[in-house]
């Protein structure tokens, strides 16, 4: 009975009785083609129009049967490399070919992968017996996400494990390239991000800007649209401290609160910003008579200070508005029981 080959890697397999005094040069042989199928690498130069067709050889070593091949050459037209149909086999391929045009491995009367005119990647394809599939592995996943020019994201992510990066001024697109979320750090170290009103134009419909020390939000439409709430917006009531003189951060607590425990002077407020309303509560300790002494950037009516309430535990409500130099008053209402 003769030796026989196998389909895949064309090995020789010896039949009982053959090869008497050389059946151990065929079975060094096949185990050198089975390490080129395992860990053997070649590089193929590709023929400029025709590509090339590689071996499979019946019984020695061949191009076809190495694990790794890296395909070369300057091609001037869309090439195939083509292995025999009846081959089934792993393949790690790169194309490193030069010239804009596409690489097809594939079997010979079957289907192939493709590289494109521009991929010069590696990819992990294997060959069924009838055609060539590409498994979508890549040489570098985290690559192929950088690449992407429409990444998506799907499932859930845990936001304790990774950060999510963003070149500045980039952001999130949706499917027709209008610009949704937009992640931005200015020079002048003021943080913020926008979300866009795609439907109506790139005019933010949400924005957040901020630095060390003024963090505020900012919310615009499209036009003269309205800004609606579903919920309601208020500032924390906080409590000023006491003292001989007493000092008032309005960026932080535009709606504040002191007891005066004896005769007073109010500094001027810091942080405020153009435009913005603040309001102060003042407070009669339990002795009461107590006074304060408003710093000139307060102006009020006839260009005179209020005098408080002199009750003990009764209070006085101030309404102010900052033009960017004075802080104007716009209310107040007087003798109130607080408690």
């Amino acid at each position: 009975m003769a030796n026989t080959t196998s389909a895949s890697l064309k090995l020789t397999v010896q039949a009982t009785g053959e090869n008497s005094g050389t059946w151990g040069q065929f079975t060094n042989t096949n185990l050198l083609i089975l390490e080129q199928a395992i860990g053997g690498y070649a590089g193929v130069a590709l023929n400029a129009t025709t590509g090339a067709t590689l071996t499979f050889s019946n019984g020695v070593l061949s191009n076809g049967k190495n694990q790794v091949i890296k395909l070369t050459g300057t091609i001037t037209s869309n090439v195939n490399v083509t292995i025999p149909d009846s081959i089934q086999k792993t393949y790690i391929v790169e194309n490193a070919t030069s010239g804009a045009f596409t690489v097809t491995f594939k079997t010979s009367s079957g289907t192939g992968v493709t590289w494109g005119t521009t991929d010069k990647g590696t990819k992990l394809i294997y060959s069924d017996g009838t055609n060539v599939v590409d498994s979508t592995f890549v040489d570098n996943a985290i690559q192929e996400v950088l690449d992407d020019t429409s990444p998506q994201l799907g499932g859930d992510l845990d936001t304790n494990s990774f950060d999510i990066l963003f070149d500045d001024a980039k952001g999130i697109r949706d499917d027709s390239d209008n610009e949704q979320l937009i992640f931005q750090k200015a020079t002048t170290a003021v943080n913020y991000f926008e979300m866009t009103n795609a439907a109506t134009g790139n005019n933010p419909a949400l924005s957040v800007a901020g630095d060390d020390t003024n963090v505020g939000m900012e919310i615009t439409t499209k036009g003269t649209g309205l800004v609606k709430f579903n919920d309601a917006i208020y500032n924390a009531d906080a409590t000023l401290t006491d003292g001989a003189t007493i000092d008032w951060a309005v960026n932080a607590s535009p709606v504040a609160k002191v007891t005066l425990g004896g005769n007073r002077t109010l500094n001027a407020p810091t942080g405020g910003a153009s435009g913005q309303f603040i309001n102060l509560v003042v407070i009669q300790d339990g002795t009461g008579s107590r006074t304060l002494t408003w710093n000139a950037v307060f102006e009020f009516k006839d260009d005179t200070a209020p005098t408080l309430t002199t009750t003990a535990d009764k209070a006085d409500l101030f309404v102010f508005k900052y033009n960017g130099t004075k802080w104007l008053e716009v209310g107040r209402n007087t003798n109130l029981t607080v408690s």
